[in-house]
């Protein structure tokens, strides 16, 4: 693990060289900030409910704007055929590179903890369901943060690793709301798929091992497809 932290460290330290972490953080603020106190002083209730419904779909583009140079980037300068010469392993490059987004999303969060201080200032909160709701977005942004780091190890382009990692995040948010016209027989099956369902299970405040292990799944089977990517290009 020695390796992988210190592609961890490069990484993150990566982000804040480039004014696009800066610009990613401070559009997440500016668009999560407007939806939440434009509805929360029209409707005037003291909870974070609107915020966390938001956050799947503001996810399913900030955190593929966050991964999708974590790979393609060094694929396209070479500096990845560099980084094989050295003594790790495509399992370490691939933990750390994702350590790394994680680090950057929960970072992202830190200052959206204003949101409950205001609204804990203007009237009772109740801790519950924000404590809940935060512990679902940092597992929600590290499944997102596996398939964005998957479409990154697909291809040289950015771009295209955007458009890959989007895409499937946004299906796995709008799942479950598709399943109208679909038989009955499959909407339980395919409901237990969508990524929203189960984070807004647990922004409620209810941590059930069947919503964790859900977000585990997805992330083990998005970061070993991002490994077996990785090993195919080399």
């Amino acid at each position: 693990m020695r390796q992988a932290t210190q592609i961890f460290r490069k990484d993150f330290r990566s982000y804040f060289v480039s004014p696009i972490a800066y610009i990613v953080i401070a559009i997440f603020l500016l668009v999560t900030g407007w939806f939440f106190f434009a509805t929360f002083f029209l409707f005037g209730q003291a909870n974070l409910r609107n915020f966390f419904s938001l956050l799947p779909i503001i996810f399913s583009f900030v955190i593929p704007a966050i991964t999708m140079r974590l790979v393609s980037e060094e694929l396209n300068i070479g500096s990845y055929e560099i980084l094989l010469t050295m003594p790790v392993t495509f399992s370490e490059v691939v933990a750390g590179k994702f350590m790394a987004a994680v680090a950057f999303v929960v970072a992202m969060l830190i200052p959206t903890m204003s949101y409950p201080i205001t609204v804990t200032a203007l009237g009772q909160l109740d801790w519950g369901p924000v404590l809940g709701g935060y512990i679902g977005a940092v597992l929600l942004g590290a499944a997102f943060c596996a398939v964005g780091l998957f479409a990154s190890a697909l291809t040289r382009n950015q771009i295209i690793a955007f458009i890959i990692g989007m895409a499937i995040c946004f299906i796995l948010t709008l799942l479950d709301k598709m399943l109208f016209f679909l038989p009955r027989s499959w909407l339980g099956v395919l409901s237990y798929l969508g990524a929203d369902f189960h984070f807004q299970n647990i922004s409620k405040g209810i941590i059930d091992s069947r919503d964790v292990l859900y977000f585990i799944s997805v992330s083990f089977i998005s970061l070993y497809g991002a490994y077996l990517a990785l090993r195919e290009k080399h």
